[in-house]
C-alpha cells in the first residue's frame, strides 16, 4: 500500500500490532488498512501528527499537510465503502471523523500550538479557555478593548486592527522560536497572547460592522 493508505506499515520501527477486526490477523496499530485482508481499521489513539504522516512540530509544511489530508480523504470516501458491510462503513466513517479533527487542529496555528503543548505535557489556558493569570496580558487586553470601545470611525478601528494583526504575526514567530528551543513556558505565554489577539480582532470586526450599519 502507499504511504497515504497505510501510515506505519508492517515494517515500521516501533509499530505495535493488534488483531484485525475482520480477519483476526496481525496489523500495525497505526495502519489504516489491514495488511492481510485490506479491511479498514479503527482510528485508535494515534496523535494528530502521526495520523497525517507528519513529524510533531509547530513548523509544518502547509502544502504537505493538505496533500496528506486530501490523500486520506480520497481513500476514505464513502463511495469506496458503499458495498461493504455496515460495520466496515461505520469504521471508515470514524476514520474520516478522526482525520477531519486532526486536519482542523493542525491547519490552525493556535490550535496546533495548544495541541503540541498538550502532547508535551502542558495544558494551556488557551486550550481550556480559562481565565489567564498574567497581569501584563490582562492589562494589554483591557487597554485594547477600551481603545476599541472609544473608536468612533472605521478608520480608527482599522488602525487598531492593523496593529493587532501585526502583533499576531509576531506571536507566530515567537511560538516557533519557543518550540524550537523547547521553551514550553515561553511557547505557552505566546500562545495565550495570540489567543487574546485573535479575540480582539474578532471584536474589532464586529465593532466595525456595527458602525457601518
Amino acid at each position: 500500500m502507499s504511504v497515504v493508505q497505510n501510515i506505519g506499515g508492517a515494517g515500521s520501527a516501533g509499530s505495535e500490532f493488534v488483531a484485525c477486526w475482520s480477519c483476526k490477523g496481525p496489523v500495525a496499530s497505526r495502519a489504516l488498512f489491514c495488511h492481510t485482508c485490506g479491511a479498514v481499521q479503527a482510528p485508535g489513539s494515534t496523535d494528530h501528527f502521526t495520523r497525517l504522516g507528519l513529524t510533531p512540530s509547530f513548523d509544518i509544511d502547509d502544502d504537505k499537510l493538505e496533500k496528506q489530508y486530501l490523500g486520506f480523504q480520497r481513500v476514505l470516501h464513502p463511495d469506496r465503502f458503499a458495498g461493504k458491510p455496515a460495520k466496515e462503513r461505520a469504521i471508515a466513517e470514524s476514520q474520516a471523523v478522526a482525520l477531519n479533527e486532526a486536519y482542523e487542529t493542525l491547519d490552525d496555528p493556535l490550535k496546533r500550538a495548544t495541541y503540541l503543548l498538550r502532547l508535551k505535557g502542558v495544558v494551556s489556558e488557551a486550550a481550556a479557555d480559562k481565565t489567564v493569570n498574567d497581569p501584563a496580558l490582562l492589562m494589554e487586553a483591557m487597554e485594547k478593548r477600551e481603545a476599541l470601545s472609544e473608536a468612533e470611525s472605521a478608520e480608527a478601528i482599522e488602525k487598531l486592527t492593523v496593529a493587532a494583526a501585526g502583533d499576531a504575526i509576531e506571536m507566530l514567530s515567537e511560538i516557533s522560536k519557543a518550540f524550537a528551543a523547547d521553551d514550553l513556558d515561553a511557547a505557552n505565554r505566546a500562545v495565550l497572547r495570540l489567543r487574546y489577539l485573535r479575540k480582539f480582532l474578532e471584536e474589532a470586526r464586529l465593532r466595525r460592522a456595527a458602525l457601518e450599519d
